[in-house]
């Protein structure tokens, strides 16, 4: 959930550091391109002692995909799988991780850097990565939650005080946010919040309502403002992801700092639900983020991020949702600990997922090696691993980051 207790701005030092040893001007950010969206089953896999299956099409978002995976070997895929942590305060860390080919970057904490010094190091980032460029992700929600304020970020407005605004009013501050984080070299925000909360119940909940984040307290509120962001967000070729699935909005205790959070009153049929549904069906293909909490009427055995119930069965089946899927914080959350890293990251992937992320980046080794053991040792794993490359891929290219 990464909340705002850790919203504090990162002091004049800490720019400093977040500048390259050596600067020749801002480097241009390769342009995104818009490529026809196609859909693909996320089921669709290959035999897993072979390369995914790379049969000529006619479709360039398919031939992007085809050519990246038949560069790549079975780790290198794997990695593709991996959104990993990098604290603002000290970049430099990243150039390890793009080098390493994970299939994400994401800044953690708060910066008060400028649009132009971040574009000059994800610029850096995109060229020294082995293989696709990795996503660049961040916390732009507004209010409390918002990663990146220094010059060519706008100050944002909570996610309640969003659902506020006249309609058009929203549309131009999701434009401007868009374009802020696209020159910065951002291509995934990791917003917006589609959790509904309940009216009069803010208080009582700790992750979303007691910090504004959420847009309203109805899902026609919610998916209005919510839906408005997505596009704005997509006019600049950023990829939006709704969270948190399927729903933080009724939950007393925040899975980052609590074990076993549940909610006992969100069935598969909800609106909160099905709202998420409709937001994921939008043209501009955000992606779907996943709870830590436990969903008594859904599945009641395990969090919804370890659940096959909740990622296939209910968003993939049922919602009809085909693209990338990430985990909520795997790597620092109270609500995964007692589960071992590698469990968690083969738990996630198990049950649908596509996307693992883990803020802390030192477990992603562990978590990576996990993964393949299992993929070697599990045909049908492997076969879902195989999926899960191919579906980020596909998001990748539709997004600009295969070229």
């Amino acid at each position: 959930m990464r909340l705002p207790a850790r919203a504090t701005t990162v002091s004049a030092l800490c720019l400093l550091a977040l500048l390259p040893a050596a600067c020749s001007g801002t480097p241009g950010r390769p342009a995104a391109t818009s490529p026809p969206r196609t859909s693909v089953s996320p089921a669709t896999s290959t035999s897993p002692s072979s390369s995914p299956v790379t049969t000529p099409s006619a479709d360039p978002t398919q031939t992007a995909v085809d050519a990246a995976l038949a560069r790549m070997d079975q780790r290198a895929r794997v990695a593709q799988l991996f959104v990993v942590g990098v604290p603002l305060s000290g970049l430099a860390a990243g150039d390890a991780l793009a080098r390493s080919g994970v299939g994400g970057i994401f800044l953690a904490g708060r910066s008060t850097a400028s649009t132009g010094e971040l574009a000059e190091i994800t610029s850096r980032w995109a060229g020294e990565a082995p293989g696709p460029r990795p996503w660049v992700a961040c916390d732009q929600e507004g209010g409390l939650v918002q990663t990146l304020k220094g010059p060519g970020f706008a100050l944002l407005p909570s996610a309640l005080e969003q659902g506020r605004l006249p309609a058009s009013q929203l549309a131009a501050l999701a434009g401007g946010m868009g374009a802020a984080l696209h020159s910065a070299g951002i291509t995934l925000d990791l917003a917006p919040v589609a959790d509904v909360v309940p009216a009069g119940t803010a208080a009582s909940n700790p992750p979303i309502g007691a910090f504004d984040r959420q847009y309203g307290s109805t899902a026609a509120q919610v998916r209005a403002a919510a839906g408005t962001v997505v596009d704005g967000l997509a006019q600049s070729h950023v990829t939006a992801t709704l969270k948190h699935f399927p729903g933080l909005g009724r939950v007393t205790a925040n899975t980052d700092t609590t074990a076993g959070v549940t909610d006992t009153v969100t069935a598969a049929g909800d609106d909160q639900v099905a709202l998420f549904g409709t937001l994921a069906a939008d043209p501009a293909d955000p992606m779907v983020m996943i709870s830590l909490a436990i969903y008594t009427r859904i599945d009641p055995s395990q969090p919804a991020a370890f659940s096959p119930a909740v990622i296939t069965s209910l968003l993939r089946e049922r919602l009809h949702y085909t693209g990338p899927v990430m985990s909520d914080d795997l790597g620092n959350a109270k609500a995964v600990a007692a589960v071992s890293p590698g469990d968690r990251a083969v738990r996630f992937l198990g049950a649908g997922g596509t996307l693992v992320l883990t803020v802390a980046s030192g477990l992603l080794e562990p978590m990576v090696d996990a993964v393949t053991a299992r993929a070697a040792a599990d045909p049908a794993f492997a076969r879902q691993i195989d999926a899960a490359v191919r579906t980020d891929l596909l998001a990748k290219a539709r997004a600009g980051l295969l070229g």
